[in-house]
């Protein structure tokens, strides 16, 4: 630092552009004070997160106000911040544990926004799949394929509607279907390069295949079979899709919606955040592998037993994926306590 403490600008030393730019940022700069004040318990992937954040802001007051009030503001902040990282700074010895248990839930938490777009858009789509099939007959083997919709006819009629998931030894199809699904939640992701429609894309075809899939087995007679059979393993794995489609969002916000940010620098920051989502997905897309590998191909289990195992996934689901990123940004309260911007009214 250099020692002048970060101190908020009187109003009569701003300009209306400066007062603008202050708006749009201000609550985000009363939340890095407080990063400031609690530096020694933060992780360092957070407070090198904070300190990126100050940067830019920086960099573009430099560019636009190099002698304003504003610009010595966020330089001290970014000192401070800067002090606070590398005087903290140290590795975690369970660096994958903290990965999981600590950032992945923080990120989901600042990517709330693009997780309910997400679910919106595979939830939408999956209600056309199901309205679609319900006014056209003909509409399933055009998504699924005829050989697809022959295969599962035949299923029926032999009594073992969901014998799909048993043609294939276990381990061999537990290989297969992980590093399928795992492929699968890149592409969604790296489809947010094509500004976020193409994870739209990506969500919304995954979405219509499952809404057709489900209301085709109602009209065969095994909808709640087919519930119990490919939910088992689909609670956690259609989940873990939608997060993915989150990533991608996130990806393609970054570019398209830079705000005050350098593109290139909102593109970075949405990359990096995209990333860690999708990587967070993949232990989850290895259990529902596992799942319908191992598990799923016993149809004749008590449908008990099968919706106790649906219960499980969502509760852990909506728990890792809201809940948990909820309990985080609890444990950082709200900067407006923060008595060093309380009182200015920009």
């Amino acid at each position: 630092m250099d020692g002048r403490p970060y101190r908020w600008p009187s109003l009569q030393d701003l300009t209306m552009k400066e007062i603008s730019f202050i708006r749009q940022h201000i609550e985000k700069w009363k939340r890095l004070e407080s990063v400031v004040d609690r530096a020694s318990k933060e992780h360092p992937e957070r407070l090198a997160d904070a300190y990126m954040e100050i940067t830019a802001d920086l960099s573009f007051s430099r560019s636009h106000y190099p002698h304003s009030r504003i610009t010595v503001y966020l330089n001290n902040l970014a000192s401070a911040l800067h002090h606070s990282l590398y005087k903290n700074r140290k590795e975690s010895g369970s660096r994958l544990v903290e990965f999981w248990k600590t950032e992945v839930p923080r990120v989901m938490y600042a990517s709330r926004k693009e997780l309910r777009y997400s679910f919106l858009v595979f939830l939408v789509s999956a209600a056309i799949g199901c309205l679609s099939t319900l006014n056209d007959e003909a509409f399933p083997r055009l998504i699924m394929g005829d050989s697809y919709i022959d295969m599962t006819m035949d299923n029926i009629e032999r009594g073992d509607p969901m014998a799909v998931y048993k043609g294939m030894s276990p381990v061999w199809m537990f290989f297969h279907i992980m590093i399928n699904n795992v492929r699968v939640s890149f592409i969604v992701f790296l489809f947010g390069l094509l500004s976020g429609f193409g994870t739209g894309a990506a969500l919304f075809y995954n979405g219509v295949m499952i809404g057709t899939f489900q209301t085709f087995c109602f009209q065969q007679q095994v909808g709640f079979e087919s519930l119990l059979t490919v939910w088992l393993h689909g609670t956690l794995e259609i989940s873990a899709l939608v997060v993915a489609g989150a990533a991608g969002f996130a990806l393609g916000n970054g570019w398209l919606f830079p705000g005050t940010y350098p593109r290139g620098y909102a593109f970075r920051r949405g990359a990096m955040r995209g990333l860690k989502i999708v990587v967070g997905t993949t232990p989850v897309f290895i259990l529902a592998a596992f799942i319908e590998s191992f598990l799923t191909r016993y149809t004749q289990m008590p449908g008990l037993i099968r919706s106790g195992f649906i219960c499980l996934s969502l509760a852990f689901v909506i728990f890792y994926y809201i809940q948990l990123p909820k309990q985080l940004s609890y444990g950082h309260p709200s900067e407006t306590q923060n008595p060093v911007l309380q009182s200015t009214d920009v």
